[in-house]
Parts: C-alpha cells; sequence; structure tokens
C-alpha cells in the first residue's frame, strides 16, 4: 500500500516545479486575507476566491502535465476560436459601462479577451517553430499582422488594459524569437512620430486618464480620485503598516475597486513598506524562475512560450503596481494572485502551468 501511494504521489508531483509552486502559493496567501479585508464579506468574496483558486492550481496541474509538443497543437485552434468569438463580441457583444466586452451563452457569460491572453503567445510560438529552420524577415511580419488582429478587436471594445496585456505576449515572442535590435529601435521611433495620431483615436475617459496622470488634483472627485486615494492608502501604511483590519482608507471605502485592479493599495496600507518588499521579491524570484526556465528550454518553442508568459507576468505586476502608485494611467490590470477574480486567475495558473510543463518535460525533447 505504501509503495502504491509512493508512486501516486511521485505521478502526482512528476511535472510540478517545486519553487514556482511555492512562490504561487505564497502570493496566494497573501492575496486571501487582504481580499477579506478589501470586502469584510467571507460569503460574497473569500469563499468564491478560495474556490478560484482551486479551479486555478488544478488547471496549472493539467497543463503541467501537458508535453509542449502537445501544448503546440492548441496554438492554432485557441487562436482562432477567439478571434472568432472575438468578431462575435462586435456584433453581438453585451454592453456594460460604454464597453462592449461580454459574450452571453444563456446561463453565463464569458469575456473571449481573456483566451487570448494564452493564445497568442502559443499560436506564435508555434508559428515561429514552424519556421525556425528558414527564418526570414517576412516571418516577422506575418507574425506581426497575426498579433495585429486580435490586438486592434480587443482595443476596439475597448478594453485598453487587456489589448496592453496581449500585445505585449505577443510582442515577447517576437522578441525572443530574434526579432533584430535595427527593427526594435525603428518601431520605437514609428510609435513615437505616430503619438500625436494615436492621441487623437482614444476615447475621451482615455485621454482624460492620461492628462490625470499628469495633475490627479485638476479632478480630485472624478478622474483623479483612483490614484488619489490609491497613493494615500500607500503612504499612510509606513514602514510596517497599520495592521491587518485596520486600514482606514479601506474600511471607510475611499479606495475604489479595492478588491480587484487596487488590491495592492489595501496590502500597502496594512502591510507597510515591509510587507511590500517581501511582494515585490515574491514577484521578481517568479519572473526569475520564469526567465531561468526559458534559458533552458530544448526547442525554439518552449524558449520563446515561457520568455513570454514570463514578460507577461512582469506586465501585469508593473502595470498595475505603476497604476496604483500613480506612475502610469489607470486601466484594467489585476495584480497576479492578490486580485479577486476568477478568469484572470485562471489565465495566470495556465501560463504557471505552461512554465511547469516546458521545464520538466525538456529532457525528453530532442533540441
Amino acid at each position: 500500500m505504501q509503495e502504491f501511494l509512493a508512486r501516486l504521489w511521485r505521478g502526482l508531483v512528476a511535472h510540478v516545479d517545486a519553487p514556482l509552486l511555492l512562490i504561487t502559493l505564497l502570493l496566494m496567501a497573501a492575496g486571501l486575507p487582504t481580499v477579506y479585508s478589501a470586502t469584510y464579506d467571507a460569503n460574497s468574496h473569500l469563499v468564491p476566491q478560495m474556490l478560484n483558486m482551486a479551479i486555478g492550481l488544478c488547471a496549472m496541474w493539467a497543463v503541467a502535465q501537458l508535453p509542449p509538443q502537445k501544448l503546440m497543437r492548441f496554438g492554432v485552434p485557441l487562436y482562432l476560436l477567439g478571434v472568432v468569438l472575438l468578431i462575435l463580441v462586435f456584433f453581438f457583444g453585451i454592453k456594460v459601462n460604454g464597453a462592449r466586452r461580454w459574450l452571453s451563452l444563456g446561463f453565463t457569460r464569458i469575456q473571449p479577451a481573456e483566451l487570448l491572453k494564452i493564445a497568442v503567445p502559443l499560436m506564435l510560438a508555434w508559428y515561429f517553430h514552424k519556421h525556425e529552420a528558414v527564418l526570414k524577415f517576412r516571418h516577422y511580419i506575418v507574425a506581426s499582422l497575426l498579433l495585429l488582429v486580435p490586438f486592434a478587436l480587443i482595443a476596439k471594445q475597448p478594453d485598453l488594459g487587456t489589448a496592453i496585456l496581449v500585445g505585449a505576449a505577443g510582442f515577447y515572442v517576437i522578441f525572443f524569437a530574434g526579432l533584430p535590435w535595427r527593427v526594435i529601435v525603428g518601431l520605437v521611433a514609428v510609435a513615437s512620430a505616430a503619438a500625436p495620431f494615436v492621441w487623437t483615436m482614444l476615447h475621451d475617459y482615455q485621454r482624460k486618464r492620461i492628462l490625470t496622470l499628469i495633475d490627479p488634483t485638476t479632478d480630485p472627485l472624478g478622474s483623479g480620485y483612483h490614484i488619489i486615494q490609491s497613493t494615500i492608502a500607500i503612504g499612510s501604511g509606513g514602514k510596517l503598516g497599520k495592521g491587518w483590519l485596520e486600514g482606514t482608507q479601506t474600511h471607510l471605502e475611499f479606495i475604489p475597486e479595492r478588491h480587484t485592479d487596487f488590491i495592492l493599495a489595501v496590502f500597502s496600507e496594512e502591510r507597510g513598506l515591509l510587507g511590500n518588499s517581501i511582494l515585490l521579491l515574491l514577484y521578481l524570484l517568479l519572473i526569475g524562475r520564469g526567465l531561468l526556465i526559458a534559458g533552458k528550454a530544448s526547442t525554439l518553442f518552449g524558449r520563446v512560450l515561457a520568455g513570454s508568459v514570463t514578460l507577461s507576468f512582469f506586465t501585469y505586476v508593473f502595470v498595475n503596481m505603476g497604476m496604483v502608485s500613480g506612475i502610469l494611467p489607470v486601466v484594467g490590470v489585476p495584480l497576479p494572485f492578490m486580485s479577486y477574480g476568477g478568469t484572470a486567475l485562471v489565465t495566470l495558473s495556465v501560463g504557471i502551468g505552461m512554465l511547469m510543463s516546458i521545464n520538466t518535460h525538456r529532457m525528453l525533447v530532442r533540441p
């Protein structure tokens, strides 16, 4: 019996990367009490979040069992499905707060843009792996067009936060596939020159967010309210924080979206500089582990996919922390494994599962 249990245990953990799992669990452990403190309602938020985390961990384990060769097969169908769903959202989507992002299935609603966070890097990694032997500049052009289609559809909804994440994930694949630096410099120059044109294409509320970033006090009760209240909460935490459930900005409900996008403000007020330093260290360890896995990958597919997933985590953290601390405009980007929400948490868990798959199967894949 003991031998059977030992064999079963070895089978369960064979494709689990212990450092990644430990870091993920520590982040979740930090997130749960913060979600409870932000909402003070165990039934409506804490229990569902625990269920979301359980589903995410199961998804992580399931994806980790799949070797990279099988992951590769999901690239094209997931990408095509995601693009089709985005087109359906454009025509039949549900409009909420001026944005058409959701698609009703009758019994539930889905946000197809979340699928593209996984589908786009998978698709582009498959594409570059397929043409690895004869990779030319035209392949980078095709990859850019494959990225531009979902990016434009998501930005049109409008959902700038998700569009940034999808665009960044796709760009990281192209970058790790060997995009020349002279092309990157040229793209930066073109983007800078096109900035005035892009400004005219932004929605009014998006332009207002950028202007508010420069001086939030110009509209302290309107568009500047989020930034002002979150920075007050971060600053009032001091070195050691006020303690769990003791945050005044949180419990007097000054912080908006405090259990989702602005959960860092709640954590900062209660845990202070020390808590933030530990949290930042955990994210740095996660990103470092991911880049290490990317560097050791046996194939181009594994290398570019692991690199993209890892830097996508960096983008999540950088954009969210920058937004909450007032150095970036307010966009809807959650803090990984901390913010409340099921879809984003499962998507991030799938990303961790991909890293585990690439790492634990690399000895079984021929370069």
